[in-house]
């Protein structure tokens, strides 16, 4: 058998359970996906893009309604070497990608501060632009469920809000467009076990900022590795703290917050609280 199609069947036999079951899932409960749509499917290089990409591709061929996938790399600046690793994992795992080279990197890292956030939008504005240029109605991104769960704890406990990452959103910049995050209820363990069971190699950090710095050995600072850290910690407090983590969005009680924000109006629990008391007597 060759080895994209070993791979493949991994996908759907080995570890149907923990990579295609969610995807399917994740696809139907939050309707990320409608006859019609053409999906484009956009590939960093890491290993949570390109599962993303073959799952897209088995989802192609078995499914009951008629869609269109396209396959995006926006390169936004890589060294020669990363980019020579995409292309070899695109043509050993048979995705038929198109590469667009851009100059994100050069005019972030330009920047006298900090430049990731920068590079994030430009990036994020990039991939709508060019989805929609290859005529995509939606652009799928390979954010996982433990994306999920650290982004509401990072928004807790840096930013002090209350928000989550959604498995779907209207672009506001671009009339029409999609995001979507068809990973949303796999485990970024699960999609581990899936890269050393075919002894795999993608991309582990690419950013042009910390070139030279061992990502796996420091990354102590990062915002995200160190709510990793503290996530772990925290099951030792409670083994389900994951699980409630991810399951608190979906179950908000507004009778017991004192605020929210619903399209940019804030609303506060003051505002009905005599209404309420009047209601009760």
């Amino acid at each position: 058998m060759e080895r994209y199609k070993e791979i493949e069947r991994t996908i759907i036999k080995t570890y149907r359970a923990h990579l295609w079951a969610p995807f399917v899932k994740a696809l139907k409960e939050f309707q990320l996906l409608m006859p019609g749509d053409s999906v484009c499917v956009c590939i960093s290089g890491g290993k949570d893009s390109m599962l993303l990409a073959k799952l897209f591709q088995e989802l192609k061929r078995h499914s009951d309604f008629d869609f269109e996938v396209k396959y995006l790399v926006m390169n936004p600046g890589y060294n020669e070497e990363n980019i020579r690793l995409i292309q070899q994992n695109l043509e050993l795992m048979q995705i038929p990608a198109m590469i667009r080279n851009t100059d994100i990197f050069e005019v972030a890292y330009a920047q006298t501060k900090t430049p990731c956030y920068l590079c994030a939008k430009m990036r994020r504005g990039a991939l709508y632009k060019l989805a929609k240029e290859i005529g995509c109605n939606k652009i799928a991104l390979g954010h996982h469920y433990d994306d999920v769960i650290e982004t509401t704890l990072m928004n807790m406990l840096n930013n002090g809000s209350f928000q989550t990452m959604l498995p779907k959103l209207h672009s506001e910049n671009y009339e029409g467009m999609e995001l979507i995050r068809p990973l949303y209820y796999i485990r970024e363990k699960d999609i581990v076990r899936w890269v050393r069971y075919n002894e795999l190699k993608f991309l582990n950090c690419a950013c042009k900022f910390t070139e030279g710095i061992d990502k796996s050995k420091d990354l102590t600072g990062s915002k995200r590795y160190d709510t990793k850290q503290l996530i772990q910690s925290l099951l030792q407090y409670n083994p389900f703290v994951e699980k409630n983590i991810f399951k608190a969005p979906f179950n908000v009680n507004a009778d017991k917050i004192l605020g929210y924000k619903l399209k940019n109006k804030e609303i506060s629990f003051l505002d009905d609280y005599d209404k309420i008391k009047q209601k009760e007597e």
